[in-house]
């Protein structure tokens, strides 16, 4: 089963954090990233750019509206995901809770649809 984590945190934290600090949690990321891989449950993931780079589109009555940024003002906000393949749920919020962001913000731990394809339609 495939499970998304997306992880949710206060942009400003990292904004206050020292060099030091910033590389400290970056090979940490390394370190989490490559165990997953070495366990066979990594699938993808990547760090978001900035919510200020983001657009939100929404179409209403057939008008394609955008707003820069993301849909709601929120402290933690969305700024990276994994996708990974476990048996359990279980085994995806222990995943979950050893990614280094889940110590100062939080993370999403949701099942991923599986893609009907054409033969299975």
């Amino acid at each position: 089963m495939q499970y998304i984590l997306l992880i949710h945190d206060d942009p400003a934290h990292f904004a206050n954090m020292s060099e030091e600090e910033r590389a400290s949690l970056y090979q940490e990321y390394g370190a989490f990233s490559q165990d997953l891989r070495d366990r066979g449950a990594y699938v993808g993931g990547d760090q978001l750019q900035p919510t200020s780079t983001a657009t939100t589109v929404r179409v209403r009555d057939g008008e394609q509206l955008t707003t820069d940024g993301p849909y709601a003002e929120t402290k933690e906000q969305l700024g990276g995901y994994y996708i990974i393949d476990v048996g359990t749920l279980d085994e995806a919020i222990e995943w979950a809770a050893r990614i280094p962001s889940a110590r100062m913000g939080s993370i999403e731990v949701r099942p991923i649809v599986p893609a009907r394809t054409e033969a299975a339609a």
